[in-house]
């Protein structure tokens, strides 16, 4: 699939590039890897996203391209859909780029079921951002600083600061030629890692005393309300991080952490540690994701969401 992939890239001119909702690291450093490495062949490329570029990396080398309104799809020959399952995670424009001509997806999600002709996808990948890097090398580029350094961004946080199990082998060996070609571990960890808002903290502050266990203690959970965000100042995406707390508690093998969106309408992140399987719950639910991390979204009112969750864990025991 990567050489159908070069030969689009070679045969067309203008690109759009795009990711998932809310984007994280592995979706902004994909996003601007590609851009990078489209720009660097002589292409038109534009990165889209619905939300902001959290402010933990706007550091990343190219942010100041992204937008946050779609353009006329008309213009682009190609859309690269990256780090999603389904067409609809990039949010509100997903009708509009569905009318461009040609689509190319590229993901690791085991979830994906495959919405795109075009795909580049392995649930066996660390990140995008590793399936980037090999499309980096089919091209035969030459990996800039800037390319490098938005990539180990995106191998870095979707293994968990290469800690979690989809730390490979080829991954870490992917990250030392990242560092070999100009990314800067210590800057990047520090940027991601070491500039967390003041609100943040207060904010977890007082979500931490939501924390429960469930299930013998194995299930721990914590709760965002808007109004614990709107009482510390804080935006919505400075949750990032916390779905982790309760797996760090000795015997507890799965997390979940309920957001409240809007009056009876939850995100849900969940975390697990070893073979247990949080993607099946979320799938469950309308949702996906990895086997140790997924997500989905669930109307209710919040006993009734947690329960119903809890329940679902318990049976697939």
């Amino acid at each position: 699939m990567i050489p159908r992939i070069t030969d689009i890239i070679n045969q067309n001119r203008t690109f759009l590039i795009t990711a998932h909702e809310r984007p994280d690291g592995d979706a902004l450093g994909s996003e601007l890897a590609l851009y990078h490495m489209l720009t660097a062949r002589g292409k038109t490329a534009t990165v889209y996203n619905q939300d902001q570029t959290p402010g933990h990396y706007r550091f990343l080398p190219g942010t100041s391209v992204i937008v946050n309104e779609l353009p006329a799809t008309e213009c682009f020959d190609v859309a690269f859909i990256l780090d999603c399952s389904e067409l609809e995670r990039v949010g509100r424009g997903a009708d509009q780029i569905r009318k461009i001509r040609q689509m190319i997806n590229i993901d690791h999600h085991v979830s994906n079921g495959g919405f795109c002709e075009v795909a580049l996808l392995d649930a066996c990948a660390s990140s995008t951002g590793e399936l980037i890097y090999r499309l980096a090398e089919s091209m035969a580029l030459t990996l800039t600083p800037e390319m490098a350094t938005n990539l180990y961004a995106a191998l870095l946080t979707d293994t968990g600061g290469f800690r979690y199990g989809n730390t490979t082998r080829d991954c870490l060996l992917i990250a030392g030629r990242l560092v070999e070609a100009g990314a800067r571990p210590q800057w990047i960890s520090e940027n991601i890692y070491e500039s967390t808002p003041l609100a943040k903290i207060r904010l977890l502050a007082g979500v931490l005393e939501t924390l429960s266990l469930d299930l013998n203690g194995k299930v721990g959970s914590m709760v965002v309300m808007q109004e614990a965000l709107a009482k510390a100042g804080a935006l919505p995406e400075y949750t990032d991080g916390f779905e982790d707390l309760p797996r760090t508690i000795m015997g507890v093998e799965a997390s979940i952490l309920f957001s409240e969106l809007e009056a009876d309408y939850y995100k849900l992140s969940l975390r697990s540690k070893g073979s247990f399987n949080v993607e099946r719950v979320a799938r469950k639910f309308g949702g996906g994701g990895h086997v140790n991390a997924a997500g989905c979204r669930i109307r209710g009112e919040l006993s009734t969401v947690k329960r119903l969750v809890l329940a679902e864990i318990e049976a697939l025991g």
